[in-house]
């Protein structure tokens, strides 16, 4: 399965379904949410900062990673980011492709 990192910012809405619903059950939706496309929550974080709450994902496909932004962001009461996430060993096979490049006014 790919792993996703998830960044979310809840707007006041948001915020205050949450403090309704709780920390854990949102994180208890987020896993059905999930479940039921063949994912999974790998760790689940609220923070103090730029972002509200940090997810790491796993999910089968890019397609249902896309499913999963397109739902949440609709919704309109919290706007997620899904970033794809690569194993070193990942980097280590991309590095090893053979890539022909020429950079923006380079000849």
């Amino acid at each position: 399965m790919k792993k996703y990192l998830i960044s979310g910012t809840y707007n006041a809405e948001g915020t205050k379904g949450l403090l309704q619903e709780g920390g854990s059950g949102r994180k208890k939706a987020i896993e059905q949410m999930l479940a039921a496309l063949g994912g999974k929550v790998e760790s689940f974080y609220y923070t103090l900062g730029e972002n509200d709450v940090y997810l790491v994902i796993e999910l089968p496909d890019d397609v249902a990673a896309a499913a999963v932004g397109l739902r949440v962001n609709a919704a309109g009461l919290v706007r997620i980011s899904l970033t794809v996430l690569l194993t070193p060993e990942e980097i280590d096979e991309a590095a090893k492709k053979s890539v022909s490049y020429r950079a923006p006014g380079g000849k």
